[in-house]
């Protein structure tokens, strides 16, 4: 009896689920229960601010760190006053030094809005806890030092 290849797929895969079944059933049939923690930590995600809204977390004199993923010369071109330049290509490799905690409230922005998405979402990834994309400088109405 010859097979067709869609039967001998099906085959193998039927195989392998069968192989993998059993395995599993090896295991001794115990499942890990995780224990709940005694103190729950924040969830890391992405968050958009307006520029008003940002303003606002800014002049309220809560902690908050204000980082620019730009480059060194479009940050001296410009920045936003206090602003910590780390740029977004350093981001993976530079962000636990330059940032070591990781609950801070950090407020990210670029040129255009691009590169802040990226970087913001790349914190976030890493378990930045509050991480705020502020969008760009060109659409930031305020002060701005050089």
């Amino acid at each position: 009896m010859k097979l067709s290849r869609l039967a001998k797929t099906i085959l193998l895969g039927l195989s392998l689920l069968s192989v993998s079944l059993a395995v599993s059933a090896c295991t001794g049939g115990t499942t890990a229960v995780q224990e709940p923690q005694a103190e729950e930590t924040a969830a890391a995600e992405y968050h958009k601010l307006s520029a008003q809204e940002a303003k606002a977390v800014i002049d309220s004199g809560e902690p908050v760190i204000i980082l620019d993923v730009r480059e060194q010369s479009e940050f001296d071109s410009g920045h936003i006053p206090n602003a910590v330049l780390l740029p977004s290509g350093s981001v993976a490799a530079k962000a636990a030094e330059a940032l070591p905690d990781q609950d801070a409230k950090i407020l990210v922005y670029c040129r255009s809005g691009n590169r802040s998405r990226t970087a913001a979402n790349a914190l976030v990834g890493m378990g930045y806890t509050q991480v705020y994309d502020i969008g760009g400088i060109i659409d930031w109405p305020y002060d701005v030092v050089k």
